[in-house]
């Protein structure tokens, strides 16, 4: 008889550089609509208190994990940056127009920042990392209008002609000028930025906030334009009454030189817009050679990663754990990594991998669960997937040595699924199923840049199983009942009764069953002897009969269909799914069912039936052609609502399609920008450019405003064109350096970096770009109207 603890079904270790240690893993949840930091906090206070007195010496305690900690870093860096945001467009606008000027504006900020959050608050959301960047991202163009209000303002009270008028009269004819303008340009961006509320698939909740929070935002800032603004001009901005004389910069005047000699002569005129196809048909090329690549969302720099260790079914539990000990010790001479826990046998703590790839549902002795804990983002240099790449390489050597399949699974900040790459294998037949999704595994190994490669199938196990036989049980007076009761009593054990010790917290239960080495072994199980009716004992080999077969495997259901799974992950020559599917697309489309004909391939839905073999590629495959295919659609309806605003506006069909010619015009600096900065184009990517086109569009509106305002007084095409031009630089100009200045905080962000990148390098190449293409199409399409 031995007193001592259960026999372990698992072992959890946790290890650093002095060593691994035995240890418990306590996993702590929020409830729904706590604060993540506020529940962290107290949980780790809780811990400490019970230091000394529940908790003994010797026992120590590391917080492996806190997700409060990272919530409480990611939100106070935004709170920063959105502090940045603010000052640096308040100087911005200080430097270029005034200080007394950049106080007006600056009052605008928080008052619309205020009402947003009053929308965030009535819709529900909370103050998170998403509704933190809609804020960040309104900042930039919920100065637009207070800019155009302001500088028109300004401009006319600098006028000769409104010398020694009441400063108010002034102030309110400004703003008449440009106010249904301004209104009609408030709604071509609303316009660009609200279809994004309606994307559907997994990524819409996700990006809700940003439109929602985007449109709110640019509704109030047109009211503090219109009411508040005006106010407080009229009582902080010094009037320069009189000012007749006041003198364009040098910007405007090269403009103006440059326009003239568009406008008057015909062969350059036609060079400055071949030029422009050129350059737009050479920056969209980008995406095909190559050199910016699309990706649905790029990889973030977490302070984590796991490592999934699966060894060959039968392993036991003990040369498990010795395997993934050495693996971590490997781990552990990474210099970035600071402590690991390794979980065999049984599934770590439950985290976002473990909700979304079921990595919870882990268990048994042939499997096992490395986390590597690294040093924190501001004390290195190389972000968590660069490093989670060396390890890979650094124990994949090893784990083929001990036959073990090993999985790097990075923290991902979304989509939720089930692995980078899943090829989703459909047919009449498991066997034919079981060989289609074989050809895909072995063609997922053999492509340069897929690594990870695993598929939903046991690896044949065989299976004994004991029968007792019924006639010489009975010839040796045995009943088939007890027999079979001493077979599971030997094997599994049985309870014989409780220990009653006084020293025992608890009752101590007594458990009646064969050593652990005796019943690992079939032969000598199977040798325990039973006595007959006559006394005799007789080995149980001698009343079963053994039968050998194969173990059962899994079965998988989607939707009520039987598919077999094959997964990988991308990383080294292949960091996007998408130019590693259609790298091995072709490949695919040689394969042939069992039957002799072609697999069909599915992306967006499952094949209607499994009567005939099929593949559909799912994965962050899917969510990606979900949400730039959703993305695309609000894209369309943006365009065909500004182009509705703009014709009922107007009263012409074609004024619209002038002003929107310079949508496009952003891709000349958004694809060279990604490429330079050697960054994804992602989703938030895409959610630039709409917002862009939204912001390019307003500036275009207001300059054909002007256009045709100075024709209403009498001047001619080419003098109305260059002149609108001339005045509406200045605003247009200050709005992308707002713009751009208030995206550039969240420029080195790496999920939202695109949306930095597109809406800086956009901006940009609009404001070069738009300011001479829009006057000059619009002084082709209407001279000879003019003219008649």
């Amino acid at each position: 008889m031995t007193d001592g603890g259960e026999e372990p079904e698992n072992y959890v270790f946790q290890g650093t550089r002095g060593g691994f240690n035995p240890a418990v893993t306590l996993a702590v949840s929020k409830r729904r609509g706590a604060n993540a930091i506020t529940v962290a906090d107290a949980s780790i206070e809780k811990v400490n208190g019970m230091k000394g007195r529940l908790i003994p010496p010797g026992i120590g305690i590391d917080v492996t994990r806190n997700y409060g900690q990272t919530a409480e870093e990611k939100s106070n860096d935004l709170l920063l940056h959105m502090g940045i945001a603010v000052i640096s467009v308040s100087l911005l606008i200080g430097f270029v127009l005034g200080w007394r000027e950049s106080g007006i504006v600056f009052t605008a900020i928080p008052v619309t920042l205020a009402l947003t959050l009053m929308t965030f608050y009535l819709y529900g959301y909370t103050l998170n990392r998403i509704t933190l960047f809609a804020l960040i991202f309104s900042i930039g163009i919920l100065v637009d209008d207070a800019i155009v209000v302001v500088e028109n303002i300004v401009r006319h009270w600098r006028m000769r002609s409104n010398a020694g008028r009441a400063a108010m009269d002034v102030a309110v004819e400004a703003v008449d000028e440009v106010g249904n303008p301004t209104i009609l340009a408030t709604l071509a961006v609303i316009s660009a930025i609200l279809p994004m509320a309606f994307v559907g698939g997994l990524m819409g909740p996700y990006m809700r906030p940003i439109p929602i929070g985007a449109s709110a935002a640019m509704i109030f800032s047109l009211i503090v334009a219109f009411v508040v603004t005006p106010w407080a001009a009229v009582r902080m901005l010094k009037r320069e009454d009189g000012a007749a004389h006041h003198h364009e910069d040098r910007v405007t005047r090269l403009y103006r030189r440059v326009m003239q000699v568009i406008l008057h002569e015909p062969f350059k005129r036609t060079v400055f817009l071949f030029s422009i196809g050129v350059l737009l048909i050479v920056s969209m090329a980008l995406v095909y050679v190559g050199i910016v690549k699309v990706k649905m969302l790029p990889f973030d720099n977490k302070s984590e990663f796991q490592v999934m260790v699966d060894m060959p079914a039968g392993t036991t539990l003990e040369q498990t754990e010795r395997v993934t000990r050495e693996l971590a010790r490997l781990a552990l001479n990474q210099s970035e990594v600071t402590s690991i826990e390794t979980y065999t046998g049984t599934s770590g703590p439950y985290n976002f991998n473990g909700l979304v790839r079921h990595y919870y549902l882990r268990s048994g002795p042939n499997v096992a669960d490395i986390q590597v804990n690294l040093l924190p983002k501001g004390d290195r240099s190389a972000s968590s997937h660069d490093i989670a790449k060396q390890v890979r390489q650094r124990l994949l050597a090893t784990a083929a040595q001990y036959g073990a399949k090993m999985k790097v699974a990075e923290v991902p900040p979304g989509p939720p699924v089930l692995e980078t790459l899943v090829a989703e294998v459909y047919g009449p037949d498991a066997a034919g199923r079981t060989a289609v999704a074989r050809r895909i595994r072995d063609l997922f190994r053999s492509t340069n840049g897929v690594v990870d490669t695993d598929w939903y199938v046991e690896e044949d196990q065989t299976k004994k199983t004991l029968h007792i036989d019924n006639e010489k049980a009975a010839l040796n007076g045995i009943a088939v009942a007890q027999a079979a009761q001493t077979l599971a009593l030997v094997s599994q054990g049985a309870p014989a009764g409780l220990l009653h010790d006084d020293s025992a917290r608890e009752e101590v239960p007594i458990v009646l069953r064969a050593d652990r080495a005796d019943r690992s072994n079939l032969d000598t199980l199977a040798s325990f002897r039973m006595r007959g009716a006559n006394g005799s004992f007789v080995p149980l080999t001698g009343l079963v009969n053994e039968q050998t077969s194969l173990e059962d495997k899994s079965i998988y259901h989607k939707n009520l269909m039987p598919v077999t799974y094959v997964t990988a992950d991308v990383a080294g020559a292949i960091e996007s799914p998408v130019y590693a599917i259609l790298k091995m697309a072709p490949e695919i489309e040689k394969m042939r069912a069992p039957d002799g004909y072609a697999i069909e391939t599915y992306t967006a839905h499952q094949p209607f039936d499994d009567a005939h073999y099929a593949m559909k590629w799912d994965g962050e495959w899917h969510i990606t052609y979900e949400v730039f295919r959703d993305l695309g659609l609000a894209f369309g309806a943006v365009l065909i609502l500004i182009y509705v605003l703009m014709a009922g506006w107007f009263q012409s069909f074609i004024t619209p399609l002038v002003i929107m010619t310079v949508i496009p015009f952003s891709l000349i600096g958004i694809l060279p920008a990604h490429g330079i900065w050697h960054a994804f184009f992602t989703a938030t990517s895409m959610i630039g450019f709409i917002a862009g086109a939204g912001i390019v569009v307003r500036n275009s509106i207001i300059l054909v405003d002007f256009i045709e305002l100075r024709l209403r007084e009498g001047m001619s095409l080419a003098e109305a064109a260059i002149d609108a031009g001339a005045i509406r630089f200045r605003p247009i100009a200050l709005t992308a350096a707002a713009v751009v200045v208030g995206s550039a905080v969240i420029l080195f962000d790496p999920i939202f970096q695109g949306l930095a990148i597109a809406l800086m390098a956009g901006e940009i190449a609009s404001l070069v770009l738009a300011p001479l293409t829009v006057p000059v199409v619009y002084f082709l399409i209407n001279r000879r109207r003019m003219a008649q």
